[in-house]
């Protein structure tokens, strides 16, 4: 199986698709590092990171595809070419295939968690509220078929619910 986290920056959806990773034993691979990795190895950061990220993303989780068989992919997802593309490499290992969106209904809470967060991903600048509202209408606009799931509730029951809900087989 393939599991695409899809949610705005400091939704929750890191810490999300690590316990969903744990629980379930699949391999998790994460845009934000792969992009600082790129940074500290000298590429510059006015080159196309952000999409290189995605695209080493998609080669790391299709090598786990073929060991493992089930990969969580934790990633922000909010424009159609990314979605499409663990669509399709779903589509290309024959495994099913599931969105996770994580999403924080309160605006307040939302910002405050993002603006108080410190990831050890060194290098990686956490981005401003007004970035993330920026793209929260990539959200609002999207109406596939996918869980969703409100960080202001207890995590553990977040997690339990996303479990239940995945497709039998996994």
């Amino acid at each position: 199986m393939l599991i695409a986290m899809a949610g705005l920056p400091g939704a929750g959806k890191s810490r999300l698709a690590e316990a969903l990773a744990r629980r379930l034993a699949y391999a998790i691979v994460s845009v934000d590092p792969l992009e600082a990795a790129m940074w500290q190895a000298g590429v510059a950061r006015d080159q196309p990171t952000g999409l290189a990220a995605y695209v080493v993303a998609e080669e790391v989780a299709r090598a786990q595809l073929r060991v493992t068989g089930s990969v969580v992919v934790d990633a922000v997802n909010d424009v159609e070419p990314a979605r499409e593309q663990w669509r399709r490499l779903a589509a290309d290992h024959g495994t099913s295939f599931v969105f996770v969106e994580v999403f924080c209904s309160d605006p307040v809470e939302h910002r405050r968690r993002l603006e108080s967060r410190r990831r050890d991903i060194a290098g990686f600048p956490e981005p401003t509220w007004a970035s993330v509202e920026s793209r929260r209408q990539a959200f609002l606009d999207w109406h596939d078929e996918r869980i969703r799931v409100d960080s202001l509730h207890e995590h553990e029951a977040n997690l339990a619910e996303v479990v239940e809900q995945l497709p039998q087989g996994r």
